[in-house]
């Protein structure tokens, strides 16, 4: 965090931005490389790569995850070949996997989330807790303002684990409904992205659709021990300045 006069600035919230503008304007400039040449999917690949690692070390593991996979659908959406993803994706997954498994608590997050009810009270009592959330709510919820979760059980309840609270309160209808919004605005992003004639501004609007759409799904799938706990908050739903 960089405090700038009475605001807190995450700098990884606009260089990802940065990042995404960046991918959008190589895909066109170097189109004809990208296409046709493995140096060319290679070079914008460097730069994310430079990227994650600074958001490893935040640690911030979820969000490298994240940006990378919008980077890599919005130059599959350029135009790049599919055997330069397959070495890229082969070499990114196993430096992935070498970077969970050699962190404790990257590993404990990932076979926590398996069996959180083994270790209640301490690999799993975040997921235990939003389980336990989203179980209260049932169909229709408990009522907007009446969950107990907030009140210091569930960590992080304003957040990331947001989703969880509305679950408790509004119940599966709620969530539902919370889906659903989300998938509107990924179609309407993506629909206003087909329609735009500049390229660039398709592969940008493509772009930051994408990540917002991916952000939204990995908070919701980790408050309902789907993936792995990450530190991702929901879009425009999450508290923050």
């Amino acid at each position: 965090w960089v405090r700038i006069g009475p605001m807190n600035l995450q700098v990884s919230e606009p260089a990802r931005l940065c990042l995404l503008i960046y991918v959008a304007g190589y895909a066109v400039r170097q189109e004809k490389a990208l296409r046709e040449r493995f140096v060319g999917f290679l070079r914008p690949m460097l730069v994310l790569s430079v990227a994650c690692l600074l958001l490893l070390a935040e640690p911030d593991f979820g969000a490298a995850i994240v940006l990378l996979a919008t980077a890599l659908v919005m130059l599959f959406v350029a135009g790049a070949r599919i055997r330069d993803f397959i070495v890229f994706f082969s070499t990114a997954v196993v430096a992935m996997a070498t970077l969970a498994l050699t962190s404790p608590y990257r590993l404990n997050r990932l076979t926590g989330f398996m069996d959180p009810w083994a270790d209640p009270y301490n690999s799993g009592f975040q997921l235990t807790q939003s389980l336990i959330a989203i179980g209260r709510g049932q169909w229709f919820g408990v009522g907007l303002g009446d969950g107990v979760q907030k009140l210091f059980y569930l960590p992080e309840a304003h957040t990331d684990f947001i989703s969880a609270i509305i679950g408790e309160e509004l119940g599966f209808i709620g969530v539902l409904l919370l889906a659903g919004a989300f998938v509107w605005l990924v179609l309407r992003g993506l629909r206003a992205a087909w329609r735009v004639p500049d390229e660039y501004a398709a592969y940008l609007a493509a772009g930051m659709t994408l990540f917002i759409g991916l952000q939204a799904f990995t908070n919701l799938a980790v408050a309902m021990g789907l993936l792995p706990t990450k530190g991702l908050a929901l879009p425009f739903v999450s508290y923050g300045g």
